[in-house]
């Protein structure tokens, strides 16, 4: 088996084969354009055969498109997590920094770890993740702009302020302009120039939310009836994964998402773990979510999480127990949903 390491850049991706052993067979750069990538497939095959394994450095946009051509042409790609890449650049023999160094890492840190997650772009998953990424960067900008708005409202009358969290309802929204409407000034001026920006974030933010939605309910039905799941997060969920069958299991599933505990005991401590602090953040903070709002409603989850408190566990501990079980359960209801929707659309599939 041929392990082809990539060290990925903005231009250009560069290549190191390796065999088992970990001994270089050769490298290359190529354009980081569609045709440059049909050419480093076709060096590939030419070189060293078709059974090769593609192990590229996790960098999401620097990544993607190459991820998606290499599949488009059937060859198989697990990610690489940089930490992985740099600690395996850090204990190796050669020294130094450049694209085939880092290529070789990549490739050798592949092959230390036979269980990365496999590379996978199906539409729904892509679809979903693009349009939340979106919502939260739109939110995030409507935030910014609140926040400098309320200044300025200081700035004109510090004995009135409208709610700090209340400036994305209509209601509010409303208020403000009438407080705002006939004052002069380059303050007030600019103070209703935001105000208006956050008006059409609003809009744009809850168009984007209709549309997840949705989506997510056609895509995810299980996953969405699950208690403490809303619309937003099973789409980040959805997103996220990129697709469930990609894990070859429950367990996989949570050490991505970085979910499994590690152990941290030495001598009289033994047995004590702790949450790993790597893996998707992502996936880490939808099922934190999760884990949160059932614990304050009735049902399993929080039965469950005062069961472990009952045990001793701390509050902490209770809690990471309830993500990891979880964690389980998602992966179950994310799997149940794709399957459902093979079945319907076998073609597709």
């Amino acid at each position: 088996m041929v392990v082809v390491g990539a060290d990925v850049h903005k231009r250009s991706h560069t290549f190191v084969a390796v065999v088992e052993v970990g001994r270089e067979l050769g490298h290359k750069t190529f354009p980081a354009t569609t045709p440059g990538h049909q050419d480093a497939v076709r060096w590939v095959r030419q070189r060293f055969g078709a059974e090769v394994v593609w192990a590229i450095e996790d960098c999401r946009h620097l990544s993607a498109r190459l991820e998606r051509d290499l599949l488009g042409t059937g060859q198989s790609v697990v990610r690489v997590p940089p930490k992985m890449m740099a600690e395996q650049r850090r204990v190796a023999r050669t020294r130094g920094k450049s694209d085939p160094i880092d290529a070789l890492a990549v490739a050798r840190a592949a092959q230390r770890d036979p269980d990365l997650p496999v590379a996978s772009h199906d539409a729904t998953s892509r679809e979903l993740k693009l349009l939340v990424d979106r919502r939260e960067d739109l939110v995030k900008a409507r935030t910014a702009t609140i926040n400098r708005l309320l200044w300025r409202v200081h700035e004109l009358d510090p004995s009135w302020a409208p709610p700090s969290k209340g400036l994305d309802l209509a209601k509010h929204q409303q208020r403000l302009a009438d407080h705002l409407d006939g004052v002069g000034g380059i303050v007030a001026e600019l103070a209703r120039d935001e105000l208006a920006e956050i008006i059409e974030l609003t809009g744009k933010i809850n168009a984007l939310a209709t549309r997840i939605g949705k989506r997510v309910a056609i895509a995810a039905p299980t996953l969405l009836a699950m208690p403490g799941v809303g619309p937003m997060t099973a789409a980040k969920l959805v997103g996220e994964s990129a697709g469930i069958s990609r894990f070859k299991s429950e367990a996989a599933f949570a050490r991505h998402a970085g979910i499994t505990p590690i152990p941290v005991w030495s001598g009289n401590t033994a047995g004590r773990v702790r949450l790993t602090r790597s893996g998707n953040r992502q996936l880490n903070a939808a099922v934190h979510r999760i884990a949160v709002t059932q614990i304050r409603m009735d049902g399993l989850g929080k039965i469950y999480y005062q069961k472990k408190k009952a045990e001793g566990m701390s509050t902490p501990e209770a809690l990471r127990c309830l993500k990891r079980r979880l964690a389980r359960v998602v992966y179950n209801h994310l799997h149940t949903d794709q399957d459902a929707a093979r079945t319907c659309h076998p073609v597709a599939a």
